[in-house]
């Protein structure tokens, strides 16, 4: 193989690497930083995948909902979960849910954010989850093809959320896998 060719199929590569690389890299795509309790966390939003979901995301943001909420549900070893409860755990009011965009190509692994949601597919209001591991168990690929719409990454303080991860629960006001020291979301803001 000539030099000329070795570099035609290294250039041929690398144009193919970067077409299949993940759909992350969005010139000028939001980024909210949550002010916690345990850190700052700031998340780089993914509008092209999951439109609807992000400018859902951004209103709650935009009209303060998620200050003063806590992570009221911790899991280690699968996520951490807030933006609906109050410390005293009083659930929010919300707007109506969005549908569910979670054949976007974008996939529940560690430091992603989705949305949670009921059973029902279309039913995520404000309530959020960041994996702390690759959760394939979530993707819109399982049996019953909803998934749940992964909407952007963690890109600063993923040590804020291994933190919160590891954080002692228990049961309060009959929810399980509360943290026994609330976790505050202090402020929720967009940042670019």
């Amino acid at each position: 193989m000539t030099s000329l060719s070795r570099r035609a199929c290294l250039g041929a590569a690398l144009l193919l690497s970067l077409s299949q690389a993940p759909a992350w890299a969005q010139q000028g795509a939001p980024r909210v930083k949550l002010a916690t309790s345990a850190g700052d966390i700031v998340l780089e939003l993914a509008p092209a995948q999951a439109p609807k979901t992000v400018a859902n995301f951004l209103q709650y943001v935009q009209d303060k909902h998620y200050d003063g909420t806590v992570f009221h549900r911790v899991i280690d070893g699968f996520m951490i979960q807030g933006g609906g409860f109050t410390p005293t755990l009083q659930q929010k009011p919300t707007r109506a849910p969005i549908a569910l965009e979670a054949s976007n190509g974008l996939r529940n692994d560690r430091g992603t954010i989705a949305m949670a949601r009921t059973n029902v597919p279309d039913s995520a209001t404000a309530q959020f989850f960041i994996n702390v591991k690759n959760n394939d168990m979530l993707n819109a690929s399982r049996p019953s093809g909803d998934g749940y719409a992964v909407f952007g990454k963690v890109v600063s303080g993923m040590e804020v959320v291994d933190k919160i991860r590891a954080v002692p629960t228990g049961v309060r006001n009959g929810m399980g896998d509360v943290p026994l020291e609330p976790v505050l979301i202090r402020s929720a803001t967009v940042v670019k």
